[in-house]
């Protein structure tokens, strides 16, 4: 809804969050995944206002299902976002 299938930040939503969508194909996120592994575990839950990925979804008529994240959820994320990011170009 945000990053698009492409992962460059050109989902129907990417520019209705504040701060915009990022791409997650540059030069300088991939460095990120490397300088810091935990990167988009901690972009997902450790937001300026707590609530910018979820709030964007809901207010945009995105429907979220009501459940606690597990650590194995945010492992999963974590390795499946670290090889679709690593295979982009």
């Amino acid at each position: 809804m945000c990053h698009g299938t492409d992962i460059k930040g050109t989902g129907p939503l990417a520019k209705k969050s504040v701060p915009p969508t990022p791409d997650l194909t540059t030069p300088a996120f991939r460095q990120r995944l490397v300088d810091y592994p935990g990167v988009i575990v901690s972009s997902v839950i450790l937001r300026p206002n707590g609530d910018l990925i979820p709030g964007t979804l809901r207010e945009n008529g995105v429907r979220l299902p009501a459940f606690a994240w597990t650590v194995k959820d945010f492992r999963d994320l974590n390795e499946y976002m670290t090889g679709v990011i690593s295979r982009s170009r």
